[in-house]
């Protein structure tokens, strides 16, 4: 600023502002400021109550006594003044509201002498933070330890219980079937330990899990790898330990970790069952080591593969599969009976009319799966059947009769043609599955996948390709399965079978399911209107989604995660089913098949399915079941009474247990 006789005047750099920006400040200046309202009773009384809060207990505790002594001593002193044989005199009406005034707060409300006064309250505020110290102590023990439950940390004093460690899709199934399994115990005990919430644990299984009055649930929160968190469950008094695998397959290495803990926490002279699973089959050997000679660990990707394929060679399959490995309906049992020692297998299957004889269970664990109908019990060896229950199997004195002229003679086996088989999808087990298909397709038979262009897939395609160049071609379409326009240009009803696979889950893309049932709905839609139905081998990830897809009832759906927790807590029950689905998987053995009842008995009849039985049985094979072509459903019945004479149709089909083809 410069000054020019009484005036200032802008200096140099400010007379280069805009034109007008004077005024503008001017009236910017001389504009009132709004007027802010006041602020209500309520918001002081809120601020000031925060603000008393910040000075700290003191102030609280100030605050309190002055509150409680402007309420206290009014109604003391009209307590007086209202009372009939109250003092005349001022000094001692004084003493009355101070006595009154006393007892209420419990500070003595001695009269007499100042000091003698000084003294009682004294004792009153020594005699109340005493007691209001020793509550607070019991109230904070109490909440703690309440706290402490619900958190989920401790520990679980049980004998004989089941305990489930880790949570991945498998917890629901496991659970389920865990409650479902009717065994002696009048009441089981499942703990769960998982670095989850326990109030979120607890909401999940109530609503996925359906846990009866004869079952108990407790969940536990920590880490399965930390031996001291493993003792919330009680590992080493429990009867058998469920190790899932996790969702992804490279956290593996967790699960190897979590037995290499579990090892650890049981010690070497253990007797627990401990059955686990992983993901990729390389840490399948480092699993095995870690779990110990009494730790049977699955290979889920490869258990898989197996479903997927066995239900392509064999359409229908998935429903036996769902039959046996579910608590809700016939499955595996072991019989012992003192009577066993001496009969041969022959005898001792006549015998059992409510269930099937399928094979022996030696005391060494190991299991002959369909013996020779010579062979003979041992001591120590049990029956193994399938039944709905452990106690529904009794031996009976006198066999099931049937008509021998029902008894029919399959025709001689005919080579099987080549097939086409159609692959739409890919993913982590979809090499896998081409292997199997290759092993198991008849000579000539080829496979087109369609699956989608990015260079991952097409390598991965292609070194598939590769390694089965010398047994079965393998052609590349690439492409969207879920588009019409792509599965149309190779008419997918003109294949012997179709398998439809899901992408592997990723983050930020959607669940795997959605694109298989858009899949679904164009194949139906081409089936429609070509009036041609081709077998569909489905792999879903979640059961639900079975229940809405677009196919007919008794379509082969594998839900691999749900099987494979099934096959987990079957093996929980009983060890020696851990050889019996190995050998009923694999492609070499005794597996199951689905074959014409004409080959069995003669058709357009009725007859009982003992002589099914026996049919089977004078063949080497043992008969379990059939599917009905007339029933409505699926028409899968498994382990049928063997009395019951039924009405057999020609498309009726027999479900078996004999040697692969």
């Amino acid at each position: 600023m410069r000054r020019e006789g009484n005036k200032a005047v802008p200096g140099q750099r400010n007379a280069a502002r805009r034109p007008g920006a004077d005024r503008a400040a001017d009236t910017t200046a001389a504009r009132p400021r709004p007027a802010h309202p006041a602020p209500s009773a309520e918001a002081r009384l809120r601020y000031w109550f925060d603000t008393t809060l910040a000075r700290g207990i003191p102030a609280l505790c100030g605050w309190l006594a002055l509150g409680c002594l402007a309420l206290v001593v009014p109604v003391s002193a009209l307590l007086v003044w209202t009372d009939q044989q109250a003092p005349a005199t001022l000094g001692s009406w004084i003493a009355a509201v101070w006595r009154s005034t006393g007892q209420t707060m419990r500070l003595g409300g001695e009269v007499g002498p100042p000091l003698r006064v000084l003294l009682s309250v004294l004792l009153a505020l020594i005699a109340l933070l005493y007691v209001s110290t020793l509550v607070s102590l019991i109230t904070t023990g109490l909440t703690d330890r309440l706290m402490a439950l619900d958190r989920g940390r401790a520990e679980i004093l049980e004998r004989g219980h089941t305990v489930v460690l880790g949570w991945s899709e498998q917890i629901p199934t496991v659970v389920s079937e865990l409650v479902a399994a009717r065994t002696d115990r009048r009441r089981r005990v499942i703990a769960v330990l998982a670095d989850r919430d326990k109030a979120a644990m607890e909401e999940d299984l109530a609503t996925t899990a359906r846990a009866t009055g004869r079952a108990r649930v407790l969940c536990r929160t920590g880490r399965p790898t930390d031996p001291a968190v493993l003792a919330r469950v009680s590992p080493a008094t429990a009867d058998c330990v469920l190790v899932l695998p996790r969702d992804d397959p490279r956290d593996d290495a967790e699960t190897v970790k979590t037995l290499l803990s579990l090892s650890a926490a049981l010690g070497e002279d253990r007797r627990v069952r401990v059955v686990a699973a992983v993901r990729d089959d390389r840490h399948l050997a480092a699993a095995r080591l870690a779990g110990g000679p009494r730790t049977t660990v699955l290979d889920v990707d490869d258990l898989s593969a197996r479903l997927v394929v066995d239900c392509a060679r064999q359409p229908g399959l998935s429903l036996v599969h769902q039959e046996l490995l579910d608590f809700a309906g016939h499955e595996f049992h072991t019989l012992r009976d003192p009577a066993l020692p001496g009969l041969t297998f022959e005898e001792a299957a006549g015998a059992c009319p409510e269930s099937v004889a399928v094979g022996i269970a030696h005391d060494d664990g190991t299991v002959t799966l369909n013996p020779p109908l010579s062979a003979r019990f041992l001591e120590g060896d049990s029956l193994l059947v399938i039944a709905r229950d452990e106690h529904s199997t009794r031996l009976s004195d006198l066999p099931v009769p049937h008509d021998p002229r029902a008894l029919t003679h399959a025709p001689a086996p005919a080579p099987a043609p080549a097939e086409r088989v159609l692959l739409l999808g890919w993913n982590r087990r979809a090499p896998r599955i081409v292997d199997q298909l290759s092993r198991r397709t008849p000579p000539g038979s080829t496979l087109d996948v369609v699956a989608g262009p990015r260079a991952a897939t097409a390598a991965a395609v292609r070194s598939a390709a590769e390694a089965l160049a010398p047994r079965m071609p393998v052609r590349h379409h690439p492409g969207d399965p879920a588009l019409r326009s792509t599965t149309d240009a190779l008419d997918p009803t003109g294949y012997d079978v179709v398998i439809v696979l899901g992408p592997d889950p990723r983050p930020g893309r959607g669940e795997p399911d959605d694109r298989i049932l858009v899949t679904l709905l164009n194949l139906r839609a081409r089936e429609e209107e070509s009036g041609r139905q081709v077998p569909v081998v489905t792999e879903m990830t979640d059961d639900r989604n079975r229940l809405i897809a677009p196919r007919p009832a008794g379509a082969d759906f594998v839900v691999s995660g749900r099987l494979i927790g099934l096959l987990m807590t079957q093996i929980s029950q009983n060890p020696h089913l851990t050889a019996v689905f190995e050998e009923l998987l694999s492609p070499a053995g005794n597996t199951l098949h689905l074959r014409p009842a004409a080959h069995y008995v003669t058709t357009g009849r009725t007859t009982s399915f003992a002589a099914v039985a026996a049919s089977a049985a004078r063949r080497g094979e043992c008969a379990i079941g059939y599917r009905s072509a007339t029933a409505s459903g699926h028409g899968m019945r498994i382990n049928p009474p063997k009395a019951r004479v039924r009405y057999w149709h020609a498309r009726d089909q027999v479900v078996l247990i004999a040697p692969g083809d």
